[in-house]
């Protein structure tokens, strides 16, 4: 019997779904070793193993057959995803063009030494966008956006998607989350098009004008929006529930109860920026990696105030998300600062912290970024995270969030999505 690799159940999949990797024809205990290789859209390799015994009937099963070896160990029916490395230092695993799937070669090899017998091997796409979802641009008034809409006449709960200082047109997140039912518009805010790198003050006006677009469209349920961001998108997202009528849920992941490095102007007043020292900032000898946790000034000095978000007046939901393992800045104490404010004001507020995970909580299955070049500021910052932790935060996180924007935008169960 030829040795077969499969993923099941079939191997076209939505990017966020778990499968089921198993090989059968194997030689009863016969010693392998599995590889996962994905080439970005840059050409860059994303590889990950893992070595296996097979079981008395000669098949593997990832769901239950533990690692002994490699990029992982124990049993992590989907290591060969989370695990995925570039052989180059600081290379983060993201997708630009949602329209295309990432494809995964899955292979098995004899042995656990040079893996110069292959055996068997098939391919899982894993694509961003489900079967019927449109992609739209946007570029209506000052807006810079795409929306995403799932198939149906609807109502669907209306999403707004904010990415962080890196700045650009993020869709992976969008397009996944309209995959699974939500009208989602990825909105760029900074460094895309003629938006600057880093502007002298971001316009309240401008995050207004995408609620209200988001609002008139025909498929979005009327019952309010909900908007979700990370790092600098998370307090602009805090932001506009405070300040914008129509929001309903917000959710923060790795982000503030204060607004960030960047001036908000509103209709006649305007949020300063928490004050900060990049000569507090520091840079590693040995790795060249920028550490930034330390530029802020101390959140808890009353001096600081006036650049907190006043939440507290909002009539949203919120949800906060951050990592233990955050290097970035201090995303845990700054999310339990305001989850405090909040439950001072006896605001219902959810909020998970999760231990081993970093700065970039981003959906399941896309690989930890330990560290990378951030796009405007031009140098290799330091993200934070374990490698298994993360995996598993990002996993519980997701759940959360879809949760949290159908109970509050909807008052829905989590329907179920296929490609």
């Amino acid at each position: 019997m030829a040795v077969q690799v499969m993923v099941l159940p079939s191997p076209r999949c939505l990017f966020d779904d778990p499968v089921q990797i198993r090989v059968a024809g194997l030689l009863p205990q016969q010693a392998v070793t599995l590889r996962a290789s994905l080439v970005d859209e840059s050409g860059e390799l994303f590889q990950a193993h893992a070595h296996y015994r097979a079981g008395s009937s000669g098949e593997l099963d990832l769901s239950r057959s533990p690692a002994l070896g490699g990029s992982y160990l124990g049993v992590e029916p989907m290591g060969l995803l989370w695990s995925l490395k570039s052989k180059a230092p600081y290379k983060r695993l993201a997708k630009r063009n949602v329209l295309t799937p990432f494809c995964v070669d899955l292979e098995v090899y004899e042995g656990y030494g040079d893996m110069s017998r292959l055996l068997g091997k098939c391919t899982n796409e894993r694509w961003f966008l489900g079967e019927g979802v449109k992609r739209i641009s946007v570029r209506e008034g000052r807006l810079k956006a795409t929306l995403f809409l799932p198939p149906g006449p609807g109502p669907f709960p209306g999403l707004i998607d904010l990415y962080g200082s890196g700045g650009g047109l993020v869709e992976y997140r969008a397009s996944l989350l309209a995959s699974r039912g939500f009208v989602t518009l990825a909105l760029a805010y900074m460094a895309f098009e003629d938006l600057p790198a880093m502007p002298e003050v971001l316009e309240l006006s401008y995050f207004e004008e995408a609620v209200n677009f988001l609002r008139k469209q025909q498929q979005v349920k009327d019952t309010g929006i909900g908007v979700l961001g990370l790092s600098k998108g998370a307090d602009l997202a805090l932001s506009m529930a405070t300040f914008l009528p129509g929001i309903k849920a917000a959710v923060s992941i790795s982000g503030s109860g204060f607004n960030s490095f960047i001036p908000l102007q509103g209709d006649g007043f305007i949020v300063p920026p928490h004050p900060y020292d990049l000569g507090r900032m520091k840079t590693s000898d040995e790795s060249g990696l920028v550490d930034f946790s330390d530029i802020l000034d101390d959140h808890r000095d009353p001096a600081t105030w006036d650049c907190r978000i006043p939440m507290e007046r909002s009539l949203a939901k919120f949800l906060f998300l951050s990592g233990l393992d955050d290097t970035n800045w201090k995303s845990d104490l700054y999310c339990r600062d305001a989850v405090q404010r909040l439950q001072q004001y006896g605001r219902e507020v959810e909020f998970c912290f999760y231990s081993g995970a970093g700065h970039l909580l981003e959906p399941p299955y896309l690989p930890l970024c330990q560290a990378s070049i951030h796009k405007v500021l031009g140098v290799f910052v330091h993200w934070g995270g374990q490698w298994r932790e993360h995996a598993k935060a990002q996993e519980d996180a997701w759940h959360r969030i879809q949760a949290f924007f159908w109970q509050h935008l909807m008052d829905s169960d989590i329907p179920k999505s296929k490609l």
